[in-house]
């Protein structure tokens, strides 16, 4: 029974990358606007019932993996030692994070230009920001050292420092490297302010 599940599971994970990866490939060669949920579909190889099956539009399946890396941030926070304080549980998390996925792709860049060009996009990606923001805030809140407004405060540091980082990144022309950039700007953050 177990492994049935399990490759379900893993059967409808796959299902969902392959349409996030075929609205990618679509939306950078034909542009957004000019994309449909069926030509979507038909790239994924499944029928448009089951595109519906796993995402509401094509908004939604461009934007899967974001969602993906932010839900594993949030685990990964929690499942730092308890004895980290917030600040570095989070950079923990990140620094396990990155060491696993390394650099961004330029299809990672390409989606982050995509997101820009369409406001539809953008306003669905801040409302994933938001989301992820509440949720780290509540993970790190459970540590005692960054409890309260404490945590949101250093939620939000801690994320305004990966958002500079990455556009440092794709201004530098990726010259340097993102873990380099964001390393650098989670150091400068973390400097008191006085």
């Amino acid at each position: 029974m177990d492994t049935t599940v399990g490759l379900r599971e893993r059967k409808k994970a796959e299902t969902r990358q392959a349409v996030h990866e075929a609205t990618l490939r679509l939306a950078i060669e034909h542009g957004l606007d000019n994309v449909t949920v069926e030509a979507i579909a038909d790239a994924a190889n499944i029928s448009r019932r089951t595109f519906s099956n796993y995402f509401d539009n094509k908004e939604d399946a461009l934007l899967y993996g974001d969602e993906q890396r932010m839900g594993e941030l949030v685990q990964r926070v929690r499942d730092q030692p308890a004895g980290l304080t917030g600040w570095q549980a989070l950079r923990a998390a990140f620094e396990s994070l990155y060491a696993e996925s390394g650099d961004p792709d330029r299809e990672w860049m390409t989606r982050a230009r995509l997101v820009k060009q369409h406001p539809s996009l953008l306003a669905r990606q801040l409302a994933g920001r938001v989301r992820l923001e509440n949720e780290l805030s509540r993970v790190v809140g459970e540590r005692e050292t960054a409890a309260g407004v404490g945590a949101v405060v250093l939620t939000a540091a801690f994320l305004t420092a990966l958002r500079i980082a990455t556009l440092r990144w794709g201004a530098d022309h990726e010259t340097r490297s993102l873990w380099e950039l964001t390393d650098e700007t989670l150091d400068q953050i973390a400097r008191p302010f006085t």
